[in-house]
């Protein structure tokens, strides 16, 4: 896979929607109709395109298959003349897991991580283990605990972290001082499953008080936003009549950082683009 000029990874564990995500942009970016519009030839669209055939259905998508790891590469461009690159690696997921588990950074993911201006978490809340772990209990809790009760596991927080912390090696990031690039997004997925009266910065902070205190220690200016790419569930095997009649691209919002609503869901990329334009967005590396 080959990318030029400014790049955008996603970063996201399987399950937490990157798929419906993708299908509902590549929707969104092929009619124009929002900040950011495709700019070219785009790869790798088969498993997208799958999906967003079930949307038009009005049924979920199928869960990507664990064992599929294809990149897809997408060029798009801003209403201003901006270009950059979408990159989409692995959609499965389940080699994010794999290279935490191993901590391992396989060299593609590697130039990935330090070839790209911003990177964009996907982080679907409900889904996320916040029981105690290591680290938040006392040494002599876990040495009279059972091994069974989970208290020796790494909370799912602390392994995003970890991965950021690797990411961020692997860029070649150095210096003390807050990081300016690569830009970080966090997306909150799922948003329609979660309290609608949080912004989504309140509900990152009050869920992941740990992966918050180091995404504001560690970056200068970390947006988080929410996404709900589907507007509202749906099932494998049972059509919803509004999704067929109106069409999946009638659905689907963002909530920005101020807690507004939007339906341009190309919004939280387009955001990481204007803002390595600003003066002063520059990175330290080796």
């Amino acid at each position: 896979m080959s990318v030029t000029g400014d790049s955008v990874l996603l970063i996201g564990e399987s399950g937490v929607g990157k798929t419906h995500y993708g299908a509902q942009l590549l929707r969104r970016l092929m009619n124009g109709d929002g900040l950011l519009r495709m700019n070219g030839q785009a790869t790798n669209l088969d498993p997208f395109e799958a999906a967003l055939a079930r949307l038009d259905e009005g049924m979920s998508a199928d869960h990507t298959a664990t064992s599929t790891y294809v990149d897809s590469l997408w060029p798009v461009s801003s209403a201003r003349g901006r270009q950059a690159d979408l990159v989409w690696p692995d959609y499965g997921g389940e080699q994010i897991r794999s290279m935490i588990a191993s901590r391992r950074v396989p060299t593609a993911w590697a130039t990935r991580a330090r070839d790209a201006k911003a990177w964009l978490l996907l982080i679907r809340l409900q889904a996320i283990r916040t029981s105690d772990d290591i680290f938040s209990r006392q040494l002599a809790d876990l040495r009279d605990s059972p091994a069974s009760d989970g208290g020796g596991r790494t909370s799912d927080q602390a392994r995003l972290i970890e991965l950021l912390q690797m990411l961020i090696y692997v860029a070649g990031v150095t210096g003390g001082s807050p990081i300016d690039r690569p830009r970080l997004g966090v997306l909150l997925t799922c948003w329609d499953e979660l309290d609608p009266e949080q912004d989504p910065g309140t509900a990152l902070a009050s869920a992941l008080p740990m992966l918050w205190d180091f995404l504001h220690s560690s970056w200068r200016t970390p947006s988080v936003m929410g996404l709900s790419a589907l507007g509202r569930a749906l099932k494998p095997d049972v059509q919803d009549d509004q999704y067929v009649a109106h069409g999946a691209e009638h659905f689907g919002y963002v909530i920005r950082t101020d807690g507004s609503r939007s339906p341009d869901l190309t919004e939280p990329i387009h955001m990481l683009l204007d803002e390595t334009e600003q003066p002063g967005a520059q990175g330290t590396r080796e």
